[in-house]
């Protein structure tokens, strides 16, 4: 099977990656983490996310509606582009590269269902995180598989983007989580390979005893390593939104968690000190991809899944005849 995207497909990327440069580019990224962290800048990548609010742009949030971001799956006939998950997959990789912050999957998964969720005039998120957790409570509209928006207190957030809310009982999204699930993967696919560009970049510039550290083994294993992990994660995530398979799901959901935080982690060691540092975007990567990896499926529940799967095959096989 030929998971390479078609013409159309890359077209599509190649549009939302430059509406996304010109829109949220990196000047745009950091004036959101300055404004998040109360003009903090300067802080120790470890100091982040405790500072002012992180609230949607919402004129991005419109602009987004109106390419269609958020109306992507819907029907042509209620007003959507008509397309599928896997152009859904190739759009959320691109706004992973680009760090854009927000309920994206949440305010997509509600199109159709809440008023305003298509076309950007509304922002939805949803119970997405255990405990239970909401991000984005204050800029929200509505909460996906609730009645109404619930009252939240504050909680501490290692992402400065991405500000959380405990709330008192959560919301159904059963019938959301494996789409979210592969969507999500979608944005920590697409970390994961800017930090791979990020690494090999700053590997290339940076010089040490008169060459680039690029040079040198360790760091030139780094890099691959950071690259193989993404590349197996980027099939992983392909090949689920074209089967839809709920295995296939559950495992690119964990390979991209891998790749998008083990990889923001090698990016940091290949920055050394210059990674810890606030002016750096290394950490703000690691940051989204620790959040994002507790939303929709965590690994622990993804390898439960898969369990189960792998049992039900087990115990399929043991009740088959078998033939001489």
């Amino acid at each position: 099977m030929d998971f390479q995207p078609t013409e159309d497909q890359q077209h599509l990327r190649a549009g939302v990656r430059d509406l996304l440069a010109g829109r949220y580019g990196r000047e745009a990224l950091r004036a959101s983490v300055d404004a998040a962290a109360g003009g903090g800048a300067g802080a120790g990548a470890g100091g982040a996310g405790a500072g002012g609010a992180a609230g949607v742009d919402r004129a991005l949030w419109r602009e987004l509606g109106g390419a269609g971001f958020f109306a992507l799956r819907l029907p042509e006939s209620e007003g959507g582009v008509g397309l599928g998950l896997p152009e859904a997959v190739l759009v959320f990789e691109e706004a992973g590269r680009a760090l854009v912050p927000g309920p994206l999957v949440a305010t997509h998964l509600a199109a159709g269902v809440v008023p305003g969720a298509a076309d950007g005039t509304a922002v939805v998120t949803a119970f997405d995180l255990d405990g239970p957790l909401v991000a984005h409570l204050g800029d929200a509209d509505a909460v996906l598989g609730a009645a109404a928006v619930p009252a939240g207190e504050p909680v501490r957030s290692v992402d400065p983007l991405t500000p959380l809310h405990r709330v008192a009982a959560a919301g159904d999204v059963s019938a959301y989580r494996a789409t979210g699930a592969l969507l999500t993967a979608a944005l920590q696919l697409g970390s994961a390979l800017r930090t791979v560009e990020l690494a090999v970049r700053y590997a290339g510039e940076r010089e040490q005893f008169g060459q680039p550290i690029g040079a040198f083994q360790a760091v030139k294993h780094l890099c691959a390593r950071m690259l193989v992990r993404a590349e197996v994660a980027r099939t992983a995530v392909y090949a689920a939104a074209v089967t839809g398979d709920p295995g296939e799901v559950a495992a690119a959901k964990l390979l991209a968690d891998e790749a998008a935080v083990q990889g923001a982690r090698d990016c940091l060691q290949v920055h050394g000190g210059m990674g810890f540092t606030w002016e750096a975007d290394v950490h703000l990567h690691l940051k989204r991809a620790w959040v994002r990896a507790e939303q929709w499926r965590t690994a622990a529940q993804a390898q439960e899944l898969l369990a189960e799967e792998l049992l039900a095959e087990a115990l399929l096989a043991e009740e088959l005849p078998t033939t001489a």
